[in-house]
């Protein structure tokens, strides 16, 4: 069981993809003991209700084109607090240490001699596809799956992936943060390879209740998805086959 949170320490909770109900049980009891949260906004909101009601909740989101909070203010931050002798807890949706920059708040605290803890939750890289149905991974159908950010579009400076490779991998393609440039993605896919009749999946607000899904084949996929707002998931592969549009669930 989880040891009682230490003022003065900072503890990363990663909430899962949405539910509170998808949360860890560790999870849960950090969020009770906390004296200060900071919370991103794909954190789940109801895990809020745990929170004892003297604790502070910071709001520290990063909307894509609209309010957001520096992650240098964010470490800041998480350090203030601990200094101040409080039980922080910064609560994270997904996992924290997939695509959620959980390595850079933990190394800034260590530069700041502050003592963390990491609690790792349920990525939506897994989860999401199998709130839809889908197995990222199925035998007799694909060995293994890849995840990658479609944070920046292919050809993108920054872009680090190599899209060749991805297309003749033969494994199930998991893509985050990939709504505004999915077009992108598929084309740069499929000129390299990868048919275009692959099925594929987009998965929007995967653990709420108005969780969405659409389904098509490679080239068709980003104007299936046309209107999809973040956050949404791709799965692109032979495992997409089996997405349930109305697949019920119940988690609470």
């Amino acid at each position: 069981m989880l040891a009682p949170l230490c003022p003065g320490t900072v503890t990363l909770v990663s909430g899962g993809p949405g539910d509170p109900g998808l949360m860890t049980v560790a999870g849960r009891a950090a969020v009770e003991q906390a004296d200060v949260l900071l919370v991103d906004h794909l954190a789940p909101a109801g895990a809020l209700a745990w929170a004892r009601i003297d604790a502070e909740v910071v709001d520290v989101a990063k909307l894509p084109r609209g309010a957001s909070t520096s992650q240098e203010r964010i470490n800041a931050l998480l350090v203030e607090h601990a200094r101040a002798g409080r039980r922080v807890v910064r609560l994270k949706g997904g996992d924290g240490f997939v695509f959620g920059r959980g390595m850079e708040e933990v190394l800034a605290c260590a530069e700041a001699g502050v003592p963390t803890r990491v609690l790792p939750g349920v990525s939506s890289a897994v989860a999401v596809p199998a709130l839809a149905g889908i197995p990222v991974t199925h035998r007799g159908v694909v060995h293994g799956f890849s995840v990658i950010s479609g944070h920046v579009p292919p050809g993108h400076p920054t872009c680090t992936l190599d899209y060749a490779a991805l297309a003749r991998a033969g494994t199930s393609l998991v893509v985050l943060m990939g709504v505004a440039n999915l077009r992108a993605v598929t084309d740069e896919l499929i000129r390299h390879g990868l048919s275009a009749d692959t099925p594929a999946a987009v998965i929007a607000r995967g653990g709420h209740p108005d969780q969405e899904v659409r389904v098509a084949d490679l080239a068709g996929i980003a104007s299936a998805a046309v209107g999809i707002a973040p956050p949404a998931v791709t799965v692109i592969g032979e495992v997409a086959r089996y997405a349930v549009p109305t697949l019920l669930q119940e988690v609470h």
